[in-house]
């Protein structure tokens, strides 16, 4: 039968994904990683010890689990003679917060540690029950809550591209593990992906199921979490939404939607339609729907918002958890969840008033696009990831995110894509340009492109709430008429 392979980059470990053919799962995996005859070429739990340090990206290798996991595997395999599910063998890593049974899970907290989750969160037993493998568990920023990944429990993670520069965050730890070839697929989320050259994708809330992760926000319903998969491809995305909703996890789950993946379903050129893709130059103006020009002039609105419901409780849950152990806040952590000018503890009366303003907001976002063009007809936004390139390490302070954060109080999906890399020659930085207020100034104050050469540039595809698969089609289709990326980002 067809092997299909992974490689790490320039380390040289190829690893099967799947366990049939000439190799098993339990081959790759079989030895002691603390042998010293093994070879780190042929080991990836020993290699992946050699080069995490490189970008502080790895919280704890599982090696017991995973072998014992590949001989299962293996074993199933050789009594059945087929693969246990579709990603049989397929070696994954999660972050930390995405607890697997038995282990600790501080969610970036010194006075959580020592907490254990009781079981595997959903998504990983849907995952195992697939046929995955999971070897890894990745670092996560304080919190987790900050455009970067830096905690006082891990350190900060670093960007494979270029290690002077930030991986982002607060998922950047399973991105640049991802960018290492060290993991085929992550779960996270898609914002950092924009800074390590790969693809991610943000779901609509309650597609996906999160009841076994930890963060100190659970029961908090202004502003709903989500997750979503991590690849070097956007097929690996495809597998790991295949692989969740055919699970039909809204049976166990009654949060989630009872949304099957349809992909089977045209979600593009309806009626002979074209494809119909706005282009968002920056959070203040969008060509060519002059409808969504003016609502994103609201976005100072938008921001207000999130600024409340992020945070109702102008900061005292997050202060109770750094208090618990004598925890200092880091610069990041502190802007979202203290500093940032609005962050107030609301009454209940307060949390209900902002959450119907958040409400209001979302209605008349989709009017104003409407007045224009009707809801058949547009079919996407391309827009920036972040307004910023990946900082450089000692300048770990940046305070604003709308170019995500807008889609988070939207409820709206969106998926990442690499389109090329900083060349210092081809963009040079504009001296005649004038800041619009103290973050912008910020941005290009800390724009550097010879500082930031080879980092990856990465743009977002935004659709309507759950409307993943409509993404996926139209990306494909993009990708096929424009050819992005037009360099190859993990190079």
């Amino acid at each position: 039968m067809e092997v299909s392979w992974w490689m790490i980059g320039a380390f040289g470990l190829t690893l099967g994904l799947c366990c049939w053919g000439s190799g098993t799962a339990s081959h790759y995996l079989a030895q002691d990683p603390q042998s010293e005859s093994t070879s780190s070429l042929t080991h990836p739990l020993l290699l992946l010890r050699e080069v995490a340090p490189v970008t502080n990206c790895i919280y704890e290798l599982l090696p017991a689990r995973a072998i014992a996991r590949a001989k299962e595997l293996d074993e199933y395999f050789a009594e059945h003679g087929k693969p246990l599910g579709p990603v049989h063998g397929l070696p994954i890593s999660i972050k930390a917060h995405i607890g697997p049974e038995g282990r600790e899970n501080p969610v970036g907290f010194v006075g959580w540690v020592g907490r254990k989750n009781v079981e595997d969160a959903n998504v990983v037993k849907i995952h195992l029950e697939a046929g995955a493998v999971v070897y890894a568990r990745t670092t996560e920023a304080q919190g987790p809550m900050a455009l970067e990944t830096h905690s006082n429990l891990f350190g900060t993670t670093t960007n494979p591209h270029n290690t002077a520069t930030s991986a982002g965050g607060s998922s950047g730890e399973e991105l640049a593990l991802l960018a290492l070839r060290g993991s085929p697929l992550g779960i996270g989320i898609r914002g950092p992906a924009a800074n390590c050259g790969l693809y991610g994708l943000k779901p609509s809330t309650d597609r996906l199921p999160i009841i076994g992760l930890s963060a100190y926000v659970l029961g908090c319903g202004t502003i709903l979490g989500t997750i979503g998969p991590m690849s070097s491809t956007l097929g690996g995305l495809e597998i790991f939404m295949k692989t969740v909703l055919r699970s039909k996890p809204w049976l166990s789950d009654p949060l989630l939607h009872p949304i099957p993946w349809r992909d089977d379903e045209p979600h593009i050129h309806q009626d002979g339609k074209k494809l119909t893709v706005g282009v968002m130059w920056t959070d203040g103006v969008v060509n060519p729907v002059p409808a969504v020009t003016r609502a994103l002039r609201e976005v100072e609105e938008a921001l207000e918002i999130l600024t409340k419901i992020y945070a109702p409780h102008g900061g005292d849950a997050f202060k109770r958890h750094l208090g618990s152990s004598g925890e200092p806040y880091n610069s990041l952590t502190a802007w979202t969840t203290r500093d940032a000018p609005g962050v107030e503890k609301l009454s209940f009366q307060g949390v209900w008033d902002w959450k119907f303003k958040c409400d209001v907001f979302r209605y008349r976002y989709m009017q104003g696009i409407s007045i224009t063009l009707s809801p058949q007809r547009w079919t996407s936004f391309s827009a920036p990831c972040t307004q910023r390139l990946p900082p450089y390490m000692k300048h770990l302070n940046t305070g604003d995110w709308g170019y995500t954060s807008l889609w988070n109080l939207l409820d709206y999906s969106a998926v990442s894509f690499p389109v090329t890399k900083i060349d210092p020659g081809e963009n040079a930085k504009d001296t005649l340009y004038t800041p619009r207020n103290e973050f912008d100034s910020w941005v290009q104050e800390h724009y550097d492109p010879k500082k930031q050469r080879d980092i990856p540039v990465c743009l977002q595809l935004v659709a309507k709430r759950l409307e993943e698969e409509k993404l996926f089609q139209a990306l494909r289709e993009i990708k096929d008429s424009v050819g992005v990326p037009f360099k190859d980002c993990l190079a």
